[in-house]
């Protein structure tokens, strides 16, 4: 269960890294809608990873849980945010991915 927990605790902090990402691009309410949505996602985020690492190794759950956001980050940085998707990032992307997945298999 507490896998699950930091899989989605993984995915909120893709979400406060891609509100981080609006908040450079908007201006007024529109900001500061986007604001909010980086702190609600950023207390969840910590809430579950603090959950998660109750029974899960710290170093792996934050490993896991860095991954996840990095990857996603990266993910959505392609598709909304129009960073490059050049073979080589994509490469690492799919070499990080390769990485968490292990270090899941390798725990207990």
């Amino acid at each position: 269960m507490n896998w699950i927990i930091l899989v989605i605790a993984g995915l909120f902090e893709v979400a406060f890294a891609s509100c981080l990402g609006k908040v450079k691009e908007t201006s007024g309410s529109e900001m500061y809608w986007w604001f909010a949505g980086f702190l609600v996602s950023l207390t969840i985020s910590m809430t579950l990873l603090i959950k998660a690492t109750e029974t899960l190794p710290i170093g792996t759950a934050y490993a896991v849980w860095t991954g996840i956001g990095a990857v996603g980050t990266a993910i959505i940085g392609i598709l909304v945010f129009k960073d490059p998707a050049s073979f080589w990032r994509i490469f690492f992307i799919t070499t990080l991915i390769g990485s968490v997945v292990g270090l899941k298999f390798v725990s207990h």
